[in-house]
């Protein structure tokens, strides 16, 4: 192994120039990704994750819930960073995924660089042959390294993993991918300190703790030591055994993360109803469609989906193109060809995601080639410099510019949430899921006509499904169409009798169309299968309460404001039963709280004000009273109440 005393020297570029390039460039490629909002996942993982409120428990994600921070402690305590110094702002999350995609390029370009200067990059096996102790490949390392790192932080493949602000988790532990292979390779230099090898393995445990994909760390710096340094397994066993075992050790930190996630809660692994033969089929597809889109990246899609490939006749010709390629690639690392390398580390990134393992959230996303992406650029940038020597470098130049903006329209996809979803299904108008995405959004704006066409549209292309079901019946009432809701929520009920949302929102409907003893029922029905549900449970509060069958209606409420203590409406509610059943103390303290919760609401002041005064606290009571007419000026139940406990008090 030869390494140049002066790296620098025939570039002519200092490496300070090239972080700038790179980061300059990248900022303009994202310059319009700032104000992108918490789409999809991000709500959960970001909005509705308790554990990011405080650094104290940011490292112990939720659990089995099958959210994207599950099991990813690391990517869990970066969020809660975000969110300790500007809370639910999304700029500061952006600018974080910024960052982590401009450091993962600047160690691909350290990796390429320091790989080609020690001369273990050979551009084609003409030169390999001669011995070429110099080839051209490695005296333009650091313009070549350049372009990989620039062509790679610039496709616009990877905006999924830097726009989408909970994909951070790819972009994370890509970065602790390259760093673990950066410091090996800065660890085996003549005179290294043996930190670099200690920070190698720190980078892979931080790796294990961010993201699956770090599994195949371990193997890939095993291979690159066989591949460009050692020579044979013999030698690499032999120099750098223990070094090898202790990155293999970071898995044992992997493993216990998995299961303590229980199969990330039931999202991937075995044991689902999604075949892993099936899966693996269709990841033959899409590993050909990622390949496709590192080469020609249009159309992107967000959400591709959950559908499986049909048969084996389905992908016959993306079979025959990737058998070839595996085989070849592995074929290649063995003989210790650097082509080789990058072969096996695209499949061997892809491989937790993309073999025979379902994950059955996705069954192919964009964000998952986003490391992967690095050996396709690096055999490009490498044949093209082979065949057009230094005159590559403006096709190069011409692609980073085409790519840049390419980026900037992608990203001006994700604009808003409503944007995004209107171009997956203009993209996948079979994709049911995005169907019914869009179709919330349509509900929320009002438009309540469009999302009933696009969930019918999702009913026809998925008849069996009981989410798109459960959606069109959600869509039916709120356009005040009961029996065509209670259709739908009869049918998503026989697909799936005992799932405890159908029930409740069946139980909805029968309930406004008058069939009480139903609707009970079903609140009943669904609370068996769900205890802790708190809509059926406050709705058969509710119902019981206006029976007039205040002691049943009274332990469900006791329980709802449990699992919901920031609900006014409920407080108040439970506040008046309480009155009604003699528990004057305990209702003033509902009425309380629900004024704590919303002291601007001139009804719960009134509520207060009225159960006060039927507890003989008349004086205690006009206040309230007061405080409800001066919010509410032209509340004539308030205007009364006040005039009733005046007289009171002068009697």
């Amino acid at each position: 192994m030869s390494t140049p005393s002066t790296p620098y020297a025939r570039s002519g570029l200092p490496i300070w120039g090239v972080g700038l390039i790179i980061v300059g460039a990248t900022a303009v490629a994202y310059h319009n990704s700032f104000g992108v909002p918490f789409i999809f996942d991000d709500d959960l993982s970001i909005r509705d994750n308790p554990t990011i409120r405080s650094l104290a428990t940011a490292w112990v994600p939720p659990g089995q819930s099958g959210l994207t921070v599950s099991g990813r402690p690391l990517l869990n305590f970066t969020l809660a960073l975000n969110y300790a110094v500007g809370g639910t702002a999304v700029w500061g999350y952006h600018l974080v995924n910024l960052l982590i995609h401009v450091a993962a390029g600047c160690t691909l370009f350290g990796i390429v660089r320091r790989t080609m200067e020690a001369n273990r990059f050979t551009p084609s096996l003409a030169e390999a042959r001669r011995g070429s102790e110099n080839p051209p490949c490695n005296r333009d390392a650091t313009w070549l390294a350049l372009a990989v790192a620039l062509l790679w932080t610039l496709h616009p493949l990877q905006t999924q993993a830097v726009t989408y602000i909970v994909q951070r988790a790819e972009s994370l532990v890509s970065l602790m991918y390259l760093l673990t292979l950066w410091c090996f390779i800065r660890s085996i230099e003549p005179g290294a300190p043996k930190r670099w090898a200690v920070l190698a393995w720190v980078a892979c445990l931080l790796g294990m703790a961010a993201k699956e994909v770090m599994v195949t760390a371990p193997v890939m710096v095993a291979l690159y030591d066989r591949v460009f340094v050692a020579g044979s397994w013999t030698e690499v066993w032999r120099r750098r055994w223990r070094f090898h075992l202790a990155l293999a050790a970071t898995w044992l930190l992997l493993v216990w993360l998995v299961m303590t996630t229980g199969g990330r809660g039931g999202t991937a692994g075995f044991g689902g109803a999604m075949s892993p033969w099936g899966y693996a089929l269709t990841q033959v597809g899409a590993v050909v469609r990622y390949l496709q889109l590192a080469l020609w990246p249009q159309p992107l899609v967000f959400d591709y989906g959950k559908d499986l490939v049909p048969g084996w006749s389905a992908v016959w010709w993306q079979t025959l193109l990737l058998l070839p390629l595996l085989v070849a690639s592995g074929w290649a690392a063995w003989r210790g060809r650097a082509s080789g390398y990058l072969g096996v580390f695209f499949f061997a990134v892809l491989a937790p995601s993309s073999s025979f393992v379902p994950v059955v959230t996705q069954t192919m996303s964009e964000h998952r080639v986003y490391l992967a992406l690095a050996a396709v650029v690096s055999l490009v940038v490498v044949a093209l410099h082979a065949w057009l020597g230094r005159r590559s470098f403006l096709v190069l130049g011409a692609l980073a510019v085409g790519l840049t903006t390419a980026t900037v329209r992608r990203n001006h996809d994700y604009r808003t949430e409503l944007a995004i979803w209107e171009d997956t299904v203009v993209k996948r108008p079979q994709n049911i899921r995005a169907l019914s995405a869009l179709a919330e959004i349509y509900q929320k704006a009002g438009r309540l006509d469009e999302a009933r066409v696009l969930l019918e549209e999702a009913a026809r292309v998925a008849p069996e499904s009981v989410e798109v079901r459960n959606n069109l019946g959600n869509a039916w009432m709120k356009l005040g169409r009961w029996p065509e809701a209670i259709a739908c929520f009869e049918a998503a009920h026989r697909l799936k009798p005992e799932e405890p949302d159908v029930l409740s929102n069946l139980g909805n409907a029968l309930l406004q169309t008058g069939q009480v003893v139903e609707a009970i029922a079903h609140f009943e029905l669904a609370l068996r299968h769900k205890p802790d549900f708190p809509e059926p449970r406050y709705n058969l509060a509710n119902t019981l309460a206006q029976l007039g069958r205040l002691a049943e209606a009274e332990p469900h409420y006791a329980r709802y404001v449990q699992l919901k203590p920031d609900d006014p409406d409920a407080r108040s509610n439970y506040g008046d039963v309480l009155l009604e059943l003699g528990r004057g103390p305990q209702a003033l303290a509902q009425f309380e709280a629900a004024i704590r919760l919303k002291p601007d609401r001139a009804e719960l002041h009134n509520n207060l004000g009225v159960a006060l005064a039927r507890l003989g606290r008349a004086r205690e009571a006009v206040p309230h009273f007061e405080t409800a007419l001066r919010l509410q000026p032209d509340f004539t139940g308030a205007r009364q109440n006040l005039a009733q406990a005046q007289q009171a008090l002068v009697r």
